[in-house]
């Protein structure tokens, strides 16, 4: 298992082209060689592309525009294709206030041409989709909807303990489902911080990410507070490698 750097966590910095190319830098720097593309300003695939070799880094999933991906799965596989990235990742979905059956409705057809392409549909949970409901959960209703080629879960720490989850428990119901995972602490407030920093049981999520046989463990913090978040990277990079975690 290898972890890689979410993207997402140092958002406000790539707001241009310009703050793109700095922040895939200093992650570079830190020592991460894997990323997850989320939260940029608009790019070209080609110049993205371009960005990452120059950097030494590999795009091993993405957050995309959900309507995008729903209505035009094609253009979805040419980007991604072009980038050298075989996982479309959607963010966020209200399954909670819909059901899980309208996202299998609205994603399905997309999720196949993905699955057709040599690519995976993934989605990445919050807190909601522990609902209680048919299946066990909001999650659970969805995994029985789509079948394992079709549609992975980037599941997220964080999100699995604020929504009553076990997140090493889930890792592990989720083998074969997933190999791409969020890392994400929690203080005991809900604050959100760097791996290692908050209150969460790491040694067992760990543990179950290596049983699950996890390919990408990425940190994220969607909160810094206040800190800079390079530096919040840095730190989760310098926890994780001290714990025998491989970045590269």
């Amino acid at each position: 298992m290898f972890i890689g750097a979410q993207l997402y966590t140092v958002r406000d910095h790539m707001q241009d082209l310009n703050g793109i190319s700095e922040s895939l830098k200093r992650t570079a720097d830190i020592g991460y060689k894997y990323v997850q593309v989320s939260g940029a300003c608009d790019h070209e695939a080609e110049w993205l592309k371009e960005e990452l070799d120059k950097n030494g880094l590999v795009c091993v999933l993405t957050h995309y525009d959900r309507e995008k991906i729903a209505s035009d799965p094609e253009e979805m596989i040419k980007r991604h294709q072009i980038i050298g990235c075989s996982r479309i990742g959607i963010g966020w979905f209200n399954v909670h206030e819909t059901g899980a059956a309208a996202f299998y409705e609205k994603y399905k057809d997309a999720a196949e041409k993905i699955k057709n392409a040599g690519m995976k549909l993934y989605y990445h949970n919050h807190d909601h989709e522990f609902t209680k409901s048919g299946n066990g959960t909001l999650l659970d209703d969805m995994l029985a909807l789509f079948p394992a080629d079709m549609l992975g879960i980037t599941l997220d720490t964080y999100w699995v303990q604020a929504g009553g989850g076990d997140p090493a428990a889930w890792i592990r119901k989720l083998a074969g489902r997933t190999d791409c995972i969020h890392y994400k602490d929690m203080a005991y407030d809900r604050k959100m911080m760097a791996i290692g920093k908050g209150n969460m049981n790491f040694d067992a999520i760990i543990k179950a990410s290596v049983d699950a046989k996890i390919q990408y463990a990425l940190v994220e913090q969607d909160n810094c507070n206040g800190e800079d978040p390079f530096d919040c990277l840095k730190q989760s990079y310098d926890y994780l490698t001290a714990q025998g975690l491989r970045a590269r």
